[in-house]
């Protein structure tokens, strides 16, 4: 039986610098879905982990410091956007990522090499005893994954920020509307519109809190911890001289993770990050829902709010407008709900020392971030930023407000309002009412 990793439809192509554990990646991998160069952040900050370990593989005496510097420089190249194109394997693989290790290895030696031999050094630089010198996939792919993970987050956080900011505009703008609160959809209180929108505001800040509490407990990272935890391969003292190379070149403040057989085997942070992200974009998502409803009709609804119209509603009638904005949300919302369930199932998934299906972990995690982005700028910008309210539906449903008869029970008890609630009103008395609860 022939050698997988030398067979001949392995080999690299002239003009690329990947190599054959790459080239067999493309054949045992799908051709659909995300690539490593379709997430640019991560092909950055493994470079970023390859420059760091280079460093440190020189200081402690085990590579020497032109190959070294090689490798450094080619990491730097790659971290700052070149060459992206020589990572064309998928995202989602077996073998817990040692295609997406290799892939950067051979990649670095290959672009490492050419550095030198411009200078006149002529090395070759190895894709395994050099640019993996010290490593594993096992430690190097998480502590990547990191910090991908970590500039991912701030585009989905900063989209919170956008419609927190949106949220709080519309309150300021309609602080004194009063609009009929409802339980239960049925007649309530009145209360604000600014209150409203504040309390949705508050909301949306509580969950980018969570976000962003999560993704700082994924700072303590596992590299140098190599096979299983272990360390094995790598010299004393690399893990916090990797890690100190690490932080000054990404600008980090990574820490050495406490435990590196826990960091390997169990991946639970990611869990409480998927479940973060999930809070935030439920609440996004009930907001969406709250808008929607609140803009039905707007005739034969509550039609209290007019929300911009978007597009033609229907393709047999004329002048329906309906709330795509909200219900798009709705969707992603559900989508990033599915992924979420997908983390959790691979977490679980983890075997023994390790858990080899951060692959999809990575893939579902990238997804939650894009849509929940995606939620929060379109229901900003494309929806709340140019809505308004219906003076004359608000002004309609506080016609069943309840809060006079709360003051009468307050005043006169129970059963007296009840019997007041079960006498018939005419159009005059509930006007009277309604206008009673606002003063």
């Amino acid at each position: 039986m022939s050698n997988p990793t030398s067979s001949p439809a392995a080999e690299r192509a002239p003009d690329t610098l990947y190599g054959p554990q790459t080239a067999l990646a493309l054949l045992n991998f799908p051709e659909h879905g995300r690539r490593l160069a379709d997430v640019p952040q991560f092909v950055s900050a493994y470079a970023r982990v390859k420059g760091a370990a280079a460093l440190a593989n020189v200081q402690l005496g085990v590579i020497t410091a032109p190959i070294g510097q090689g490798i450094a420089e080619a990491a730097k190249e790659v971290a700052g956007g070149s060459h992206h194109d020589q990572f064309p394997i998928a995202l989602l693989q077996g073998g817990g990522g040692t295609s997406t290790n290799m892939n950067l290895n051979e990649v670095l030696a290959a672009r490492a090499s050419q550095l030198l031999r411009d200078r006149g050094e002529q090395v070759d630089v190895h894709p395994n005893d050099h640019v993996n010198r010290s490593q594993s996939t096992n430690d190097t792919y998480p502590t990547a994954m990191s910090l991908a993970v970590a500039e991912l987050a701030t585009d989905a956080t900063g989209a919170l920020d956008e419609l927190e900011a949106s949220l709080l505009l519309q309150a300021e703008a309609n602080n004194d509307l009063v609009r009929l609160g409802r339980t239960c959809l049925q007649d309530a209180v009145p209360l604000t519109v600014g209150e409203t929108h504040r309390a949705q505001a508050r909301a949306v800040a509580r969950g980018r809190a969570g976000i962003q509490s999560t993704v700082a407990d994924l700072a303590a990272v596992p590299f140098g911890a190599t096979a299983i935890g272990t360390s094995v391969g790598a010299p004393p003292g690399f893990a916090s001289a990797a890690v100190f190379h690490l932080n000054e070149i990404a600008g980090t403040k990574c820490t050495v993770a406490p435990d590196f057989f826990d960091a390997l085997a169990h991946l639970d942070p990611y869990s409480a990050l998927a479940a973060a992200i999930v809070r935030s974009t439920v609440t996004v998502e009930k907001i969406a829902r709250d808008l929607r409803l609140l803009s039905s009709g707007p005739t034969g609804g509550l039609g209290e709010l007019r929300l911009p119209p978007r597009q033609a509603g229907s393709s047999i009638m004329p002048g329906k407008i309906n709330p795509v904005i909200p219900e798009l949300v709705i969707q992603l919302s559900q989508r990033v709900r599915g992924c979420g369930h997908t983390v959790d199932l691979a977490v679980a998934a983890g075997e023994l020392e390790l858990n080899v299906m951060e692959p999809v972990i990575f893939d579902a995690l990238i997804t939650m971030f894009e849509d929940l982005a995606d939620a929060a700028r379109f229901l900003a910008h494309a929806c709340i930023d140019g809505m308004e309210w219906s003076r004359v539906g608000l002004e309609r449903g506080l016609a069943g407000s309840l809060h006079h008869l709360v003051e009468v029970a307050t005043d006169q008890g129970y059963a007296n309002a009840s019997a007041m609630a079960r006498s018939p009103m005419t159009p005059a008395d509930s006007t009277r009412a309604a206008e009673s609860s606002v003063s």
